[in-house]
């Protein structure tokens, strides 16, 4: 492969610290390159040293002659009272850009919903930031630098970019480096890591999922102290192993060691003894929206929404921006009152909502961190064990010497770290989760994804991050069209949905107010023909038998756990017969919806 770009012994420190000690890398076409690390450790200082952004203090980075370079910085330098079209086109003819197969496809994935003719001014923060990542991608450089490229963009638009970067370049040219804490999208556009960690760079073969396993291996063979991390990694394998055969089908993630290093490592989360705990903190009822409607005229939010939650329930609520999925969670919470329809409290009810904002660390600002925490309790069981509110902060990456740092001295990730603890330590039974994924690293994330999988409650989770959202519910549910829709299928059948609803005339003319030029409808490349005659009839016949089939099943399974709340807690014999019945139940279910997804694909072929 031709050489792009390389860095030779570069150094580069501050007053305070050393960043690099001396790295050297290489970057050639066909590279595809994810940066991970935790905060501060030097991701996006290195992606400005490889841009020639930074200047290093020694060493150099050496560019091929004829090499365009395009970098998004987390923050645009968009001129605020220019006009989205001419930010993202400057000053080419319109015959030129609106002809452009590739420009067309950028400006409906990303900017579709902004006036063309709208001032960056005028814009939000995430919509300056698409329109800044639509000006870059709109034209064509050999290398693309990517810093949090994913930020304020929702599942379907994340999905959109990693399609993109996928078939931007032909086949072994152009080059993409990026850094981003979302991890599913790592996985989807990488071929390579570069973990940066005490002043090195470290690169692994494959995505985020090959990372994990080779990460394991490098710390079992080392024998390091950091025995905890790497359970934790070994733990997030055996999710990545058993939980996504999308994600542990390709073959770099060599499945025969995988295999071999969780054979003894148990399943994530034990569904059946949550699911008891969590009944018996909160009895049989939790929170039940009944024919439930919202209204701010003239517009309807929610309408015939049913949603009976359930003990235990871990489920994700997706939808784009402005759906109403903060409109149900407020029914589900209490701060929105329905225009019709019932909403149901069980007694035992406990909210707690770990929101985007930090304003509740803001009366705690002078405090410091252990003095904040000892104020709530002294001890929390977590995974069956007792364990002090020291020891949780230290489950999520909390040092001795950060117990004595004053709140406000923290950084974005760990006061969102320690706003997460100190809800829990509420031990609230009912946890809402609003885009818990802001200013945290991979490492912390998986620290909180642990964390959350011995917590005995129900768990609603909103977030654009699509890693996240499988990793720690069991369900998924969309709200659109004003609907809430069960998606046995998971995100991906989200995202067909959404992608069936997409108007099929092309972005150029809706963002430019159909302005002049004409419109080319997209189709989707290598689409296998439908099925016709008897074979459509029979697949549609057993479609409609596996829906009505999963919703017996689904009300098997809340009867059966109803039936363990309800059983002689020392009859062991008779709970564990519930609990085979129980996971016999579960894995019908899997199995069904595997049978689902394969029908509905052929379906939609």
């Amino acid at each position: 492969m031709a050489h792009l770009l390389g860095a030779e012994s570069l150094h580069l420190e501050y007053p305070t610290r050393v960043v690099f000690e001396s790295v050297t890398l290489g970057l050639a076409e066909g590279d595809r390159i994810g940066i991970v690390g935790r905060n501060g450790d030097g991701k996006s200082t290195l992606l400005s040293l490889l841009s020639g952004r930074l200047e290093p203090d020694a060493g150099r980075v050496t560019r091929r002659r004829d090499v365009s370079v395009g970098v998004l910085d987390q923050r645009d330098d968009l001129d605020a009272s220019t006009t989205v079209g001419r930010a993202i086109v400057g000053d080419r003819e319109e015959h030129l850009w609106a002809g452009d197969p590739r420009v067309r496809d950028v400006l409906a994935g990303l900017v579709a919903d902004i006036r063309w003719e709208a001032t960056i001014g005028e814009l939000s923060g995430g919509q300056r930031r698409r329109v800044a990542l639509a000006a870059l991608l709109v034209h064509d450089h050999d290398v693309l630098f990517l810093d949090e490229p994913t930020n304020h963009l929702d599942i379907e638009g994340v999905a959109w970019l990693a399609a993109h970067l996928k078939t931007r370049w032909p086949s072994g040219q152009g080059a993409l480096v990026v850094v981003t804490h979302d991890r599913w999208f790592l996985d989807e556009v990488s071929t390579g890591t570069w973990e940066v960690h005490d002043g090195i760079v470290e690169p692994f073969e494959g995505g985020y999922a090959a990372y994990v396993l080779q990460r394991v291996e490098r710390d079992r063979m080392a024998a390091v102290a950091e025995t905890k991390r790497q359970n934790l990694m070994r733990k997030e394998l055996a999710w990545l192993r058993r939980g996504a055969p999308a994600r542990t089908s390709k073959p770099k993630f060599r499945m025969d060691a995988a295999a071999t290093l969780i054979a003894d490592e148990p399943a994530p989360r034990d569904a059946v003894e949550l699911t008891r705990m969590a009944t018996a903190r909160l009895g049989k009822d939790v929170v039940d929206l009944i024919d439930v409607a919202v209204e701010y005229p003239p517009k309807t939010v929610l309408q015939g929404v049913e949603w009976r939650i359930a003990p235990g329930e871990r489920t994700g609520i997706l939808g784009v921006n402005g759906a109403g999925k903060s409109t149900l969670l407020g029914l589900v919470a209490g701060t929105v009152q329905p225009s019709a329809g019932t909403v149901k409290r069980g007694k035992t009810v406990k909210i707690a909502t770990l929101t985007q904002q930090l304003a509740e660390l803001d009366e705690l600002a002078d405090m410091r961190v252990s003095a904040v925490v000892a104020e709530k309790r002294t001890t929390y069981l977590a995974g069956g064990k007792e364990v002090s509110p020291g020891q949780m902060l230290e489950r999520l990456g909390f040092t001795n010497a950060q117990l004595s740092t004053p709140v406000k001295d923290l950084s974005g990730g760990q006061k969102r770290r320690l706003q997460l603890l100190l809800i829990l330590l509420d031990e609230p039974n009912v946890l809402i989760l609003d885009e818990p994924t802001n200013d945290l690293d991979t490492d912390m994330l998986a620290a909180m994804e642990d964390l959350l999988d011995s917590w005995p409650g129900t768990l609603l989770v909103v977030s654009h991050d699509r890693y996240l959202v499988e990793r720690v519910t069991d369900q998924q549910y969309a709200v659109m069209d004003g609907r809430l829709r069960h998606l046995p299928g998971g995100i991906d059948e989200y995202l067909r949905l959404r992608k069936g609803q997409a108007p099929s005339a092309s972005a150029a003319s809706a963002v430019r107010g159909g302005a002049g030029a004409s419109t080319v409808a997209a189709s989707a490349p290598g689409a296998a023909p439908a099925l016709t005659g008897a074979a459509l009839r029979a697949a549609e016949k057993e479609l409609a038998a596996i829906d009505r089939r999963l919703s017996r099943l689904a009300d098997e399974v809340a009867a059966t756990h109803q039936a363990l709340a309800d059983h002689d807690q020392s009859d062991y014999v008779g709970l564990g017969d519930l609990t085979e019945q129980l996971r016999g139940l579960e894995g019908e279910i899997a199995d069904l919806e595997t049978t689902w997804l394969e029908l509905s694909e052929r379906l939609e072929g």
